[in-house]
């Protein structure tokens, strides 16, 4: 059984196991390694930490320049259910992509808490989060972020490569999401010879290769066409569909529509929390204009 923090002391404490005494070194380790399955459990500081897929509590996030002190996330309590999508807004500045950096991992967390399945993670390590993110997380980006150096195929195989799949699973993989996508013909093909929406078709075949629990999007129609846009849309939505967990950030109202609900930002805090009420087809609005059958 867990043990509760004991008043006025920190939590976890610096030595030893969570809630137990001696073999502190062996919980770091596991912690590092990104192993959730290895975690000490402590009490959650609310229900939402034990039913939601994501969570966070007083995150904030502080950049230094020149001596200057800048808030980009002030104090953001959110959270996301399993199989949730849902859409971050707001104005340039606001804190969006910063917020969703720091979910996952690839910036580090001034203070307050990030909790993931169930587990406190805002505590990691570089390498730790690296690995978590192999397991649990995928990662969109409005710029691809594929490897020039990679064929398509490569590029795709190698986040469930790292998570531990096999030649045989991790190529398996590769092919039905690349089929999925309709870009089969350029599994051979560098990066550089693809169009921008085909790029980003394999960018998110990456991102769900390793079959995340997450999947973390940043602005991934920012940099298409409004053909593009639809078909990456419709890709993500039909992910949606089977279940995928999504926290996507856009600045696009007719992208964020497609979601469960709409978190905007201002000022690096949440200024509203809207879940979308679905408008019946044949009914003129936004979701009209973005129509994505198939």
């Amino acid at each position: 059984m867990s043990r509760s923090a004991p008043k006025g002391l920190p939590w976890p404490p610096k030595e030893g196991p969570w809630g137990q005494a001696g073999g502190g070194r062996r919980d770091a380790a596991a912690r590092d390694r990104g192993d959730l399955r290895g975690f000490p459990r402590r009490p959650a500081p609310s229900a939402r930490a034990n039913t939601a897929l994501l969570s966070t509590s007083k995150l904030v996030k502080v950049y230094r320049a020149d001596g200057v002190a800048v808030e980009a996330v002030r104090g953001v309590d959110i959270e996301v259910a399993i199989g949730e999508f849902v859409a971050i807004m707001g104005p340039s500045g606001s804190g969006k992509s910063t917020l969703l950096h720091v979910l996952g991992g690839l910036e580090p967390a001034t203070s307050g808490e990030i909790w993931l399945r169930g587990q406190r993670v805002d505590g990691l390590s570089t390498a730790g989060w690296a690995i978590l993110r192999r397991r649990h997380v995928g990662f969109v980006f409005q710029f691809f972020n594929l490897l020039s150096n990679m064929t398509v195929a490569d590029n795709v195989e190698l986040p469930a490569l790292l998570a531990g799949a096999t030649s045989r699973q991790a190529r398996k993989r590769r092919e039905e999401l690349l089929d999925e996508l309709g870009i089969a013909d350029k599994a051979g093909a560098a990066p550089a010879r693809l169009s921008g929406g085909e790029q980003q078709r394999v960018a998110l075949a990456r991102a769900l290769a390793n079959e995340p629990s997450l999947l973390l999007a940043d602005e991934p129609t920012g940099n298409l066409d409004s053909s593009n846009t639809r078909d990456v849309l419709r890709l993500l939505r039909r992910a949606h569909d089977r279940g995928q967990t999504i926290l996507m950030v856009t600045h696009d109202a007719r992208v964020a529509s497609l979601a469960d609900r709409v978190i905007n930002l201002f000022d690096g805090m949440v200024a509203d929390d809207t879940k979308i009420v679905p408008i019946p087809r044949g009914v003129n609005g936004v979701r009209d204009v973005l129509e994505l059958r198939g």
